[in-house]
């Protein structure tokens, strides 16, 4: 119990600046909770998906708006090791978690194109399912800072597009469901500060498929691990280029992009360009 008090005071207090404050400001920037929401932490059990199950504790304990939550963890197949490691922490971090299992390790490893694309899709899936099914309206995943970051650069460097990961989604399939963010201000080192300082230890990438087809060295890799790099040289060049990236898909202006889409199609700089003529910006 004191260890447990402990772990919960350090994201109050001796992490405040790094975590506390940027969930607390991106459930409030982002709308994140509302009133009478009943939520679905998701633990995928990993460090980020544990630290936000409890942020999201701490502000139904101390914040202004009264919400439900459920600690809701899908076992995809994992080995007998991960899961006994999951229930581990739940029960250290004070999480009364509910576990329900799928074969869907199983389903994937079948799979001969585009596994993780799969994978994901049929975890996401599950998980609106199951908090559907006990009274939920949104899910919460454990992605942050950094993960929006690398999915800028990903969708520029090998989609040719600009796109990033939302702060919060209507679910399209599932009639009533949302998906929300809280860690989505924090930074991975900060997560990894907390585990260190708590002497807190979760698991790593426990895909079957991943293991079985990957060496060590290379477990976990792909375009994701490339980003991570590329934003880690960024860092070495300047403090702040991570966060003007950020800032750069907040500060899109519509004027001066070739093209953009929406629901309606796509729109070009040339839709109507002559008639503005003289009631542009000063040429660069």
């Amino acid at each position: 119990m004191d260890r447990l008090k402990e772990i919960e005071r350090s994201i109050i207090k001796k992490f405040r600046p790094q975590i506390w404050h940027p969930v607390v400001d991106a459930v409030a920037r982002y709308r994140l909770i509302n009133e009478g929401d009943r939520i679905a932490a998701c633990i995928s059990g990993g460090k980020d998906s544990f630290l936000m199950a409890k942020c999201l504790q701490e502000l139904q304990r101390h914040g202004p708006v009264r919400f439900e939550l459920e600690y809701l963890v899908m076992d995809p197949g994992y080995s007998p090791e991960n899961r006994r490691l999951i229930e581990e922490n739940a029960a250290t971090l004070g999480l009364p978690v509910k576990i329900f299992e799928t074969d869907i390790f199983e389903i994937v490893e079948k799979e001969d194109r585009s596994p993780c694309y799969h994978c994901a899709r049929m975890r996401r899936g599950a998980l609106y399912s199951r908090a559907k099914a006990l009274g939920c309206n949104k899910i919460a995943l454990g992605h942050h800072f950094d993960d929006v970051i690398e999915t800028v650069l990903m969708s520029m460097l090998y989609g040719g597009q600009v796109r990033t990961m939302m702060p919060k989604l209507h679910s399209t399939n599932y009639e009533g469901m949302e998906l929300i963010r809280p860690l989505y201000m924090v930074k991975e080192s900060a997560v990894l500060a907390w585990c260190r300082y708590n002497g807190l230890r979760f698991i790593q990438c426990a895909c079957r498929f991943t293991e079985a087809r990957q060496p060590d060295d290379e477990r976990g890799g792909g375009k994701r691990r490339e980003m991570k790099e590329l934003v880690e040289r960024f860092r070495e060049i300047s403090p702040k280029i991570e966060q003007n990236i950020f800032a750069s898909v907040e500060n899109i202006n519509l004027e001066t992009v070739i093209s953009y889409r929406d629901k309606e199609g796509t729109h070009s700089f040339l839709d109507g360009y002559d008639t503005r003529a003289g009631g542009g910006e000063t040429e660069d």
